[in-house]
């Protein structure tokens, strides 16, 4: 069941951009705004990104607890955001923080550090000559 998402105070002009799942949310990529490390994955409705434009700390939509969440409030991992910027396709949000602790509920700094599928020098060594991509996707 897809509940009605509460009344927002986002600009309606970014909120016209949004381009949302069915539920009504957004994927929030944060990352450390002076590294480029990726820390971690969080959904946002169009409030929890009006929370996090305009108190400049990272508010998210928790899909298992139907309740907004600032990262921080509980742990002390505190996200404190640098910048925020749509994707081209406006249907993902770069959050770039200055990340306080870890960003991971598991205690780790990233979320993407455990399991790593593939690795620079796993597998063929392909260049970008070889890669099969079009010149303009290399």
């Amino acid at each position: 069941m897809t509940s009605t998402p509460p009344p927002s105070n986002l600009d309606p002009e970014i909120a016209a951009r949004l381009k949302r799942s069915a539920d009504g949310l957004v994927p929030a990529i944060a990352q450390q705004y002076d590294t480029g490390e990726v820390l971690m994955l969080g959904w946002m409705d169009d409030e929890a990104l009006h929370r996090t434009l305009t108190t400049g700390r990272c508010t998210y939509w928790s899909r298992s607890r139907q309740e907004y969440w600032v990262k921080g409030d509980t742990s002390g991992h505190f996200q404190w955001v640098k910048s925020v910027a749509l994707d081209c396709d406006a249907d993902t949000v770069l959050v770039k923080v200055d990340q306080v602790g870890a960003a991971c509920h598991t205690g780790a700094r990233t979320c993407f550090d455990a399991d790593v599928l593939r690795k620079d020098g796993d597998g063929p060594d392909r260049g970008a000559a070889d890669s099969g991509l079009p010149a303009s996707d290399q």
